[in-house]
């Protein structure tokens, strides 16, 4: 049942133009809720969204005209071109009193179009000092935070790997995300048929879902998998929405992306005290403290990746010390929390609002 809104009270609205999930939509996912819990008006709006989520119905879109109770403007906050460009139409061409604030996770040239669009926002936010590296104009580095509450290390590690079905005298090496070239499962799976050889004390779990267009790929996976004789150690284990649940189940996490935006993928593992081993893309090298948390590889060669992985595999003492110091700096420098009210100061800024009017100091 959708809930109400108070156009009064409604100042950000966080539109979601892509039916299909994507990291930008799982950021949506997490964030509004906790915005929400501090005080702030926000309401999400389009599709592939949970129902779960305050979101603005097509019918009432008219209502935007009025401005919320304190006289100033809304903010939308767009992190994709097509928002970008539909807070423009709304703007400029149906006169909708809106402020655009564009969040950017690329990490490569921007075309002519995406300037222009950008150009025309009022405040920019990159994900990263990476995407900030790539952009013309003046903008804030917000990184992404994590729920930590949700992702957490498990009380016992033997029941968590048995409460999703796996065996608790195994030790476990996890890659999760999309199943796909990009997302470099296949760099995974094969690292993973040299490492796992003269570990039998080690299996491998794939979490995620292969679009159609890349199921082909996970069956040629598949294949050299069971080429290997590796059916029964490196197993392909799906999409899940509890996916918490999976990452304590782990004993070491492996992000092997070939590119990446951002990538919430170490985070999530570091909150539940898994070490990872990452590629460096994306904001893995922000992300992860090498040597303390894990290791940033110095390539994207299989070979490197299967290196890394096994000399992990063999030192249970610096996996136990990295799980410790991955829990405690996730804690202390990326709860989600803190992305909340640093985006709050971004929209006080851009709308001349006070923060403490848009984010409640220990409400989240």
């Amino acid at each position: 049942m959708a809930q109400p809104i108070d156009f009064d009270q409604l100042i950000v609205i966080a539109p979601n133009l892509k039916k299909r999930l994507s990291g930008v939509t799982s950021t949506i996912v997490q964030l509004i809720p906790l915005q929400r819990a501090t005080g702030l008006g926000i309401a999400a709006a389009g599709a592939g969204l949970p129902n779960t989520l305050v979101k603005i119905p097509f019918w009432s879109w008219t209502k935007l005209y009025r401005r919320p109770a304190d006289g100033k403007p809304r903010i939308w906050h767009a992190r994709r071109n097509t928002e970008m460009l539909s807070g423009l139409f709304m703007r400029h061409l149906l006169r909708i009193p809106l402020k655009l604030v564009f969040t950017s996770a690329s990490q490569r040239q921007h075309t002519a179009y995406t300037k222009w669009l950008i150009r025309r926002m009022d405040a920019v936010i990159a994900t990263s000092q990476k995407t900030a590296a790539y952009l013309q104009v003046p903008n804030t580095v917000i990184m992404h935070g994590i729920d930590t509450e949700r992702f957490c290390p498990p009380t016992d590690k033997a029941k968590a790997k048995t409460a999703v079905g796996l065996p608790s005298d195994k030790k476990i090496v996890g890659c999760f995300g999309r199943v796909r070239a990009q997302k470099g499962t296949d760099l995974f799976a094969e690292a993973m048929i040299s490492a796992l050889r003269d570990r039998p004390d080690w299996i491998a779990i794939i979490a995620g879902r292969a679009t159609e267009a890349h199921q082909q790929f996970q069956k040629q996976l598949q294949t050299q998998i069971t080429d290997a004789g590796m059916d029964e150690r490196i197993l392909f284990v799906g999409e899940h929405t509890d996916i918490e649940r999976w990452y304590q189940a782990l004993d070491l996490f492996i992000a092997p992306q070939r590119w990446e935006g951002f990538g919430l993928t170490p985070l999530e593992s570091m909150a539940c005290g898994v070490p990872v081993i990452a590629t460096d893309v994306g904001a893995f090298s922000e992300l992860v403290v090498e040597g303390e948390t894990g290791h940033i590889l110095p390539d994207l060669n299989m070979q490197t990746m299967a290196d890394s992985a096994g000399k992990m595999m063999d030192e249970d003492e610096t996996r136990a010390t990295m799980a410790k110091a991955s829990r405690v700096h996730m804690t202390t420098h990326f709860p989600i929390v803190r992305e909340v009210k640093q985006l709050a100061e971004v929209y006080a800024r851009v709308s001349d609002r006070a923060v403490s009017d848009l984010f409640k100091e220990g409400s989240a």
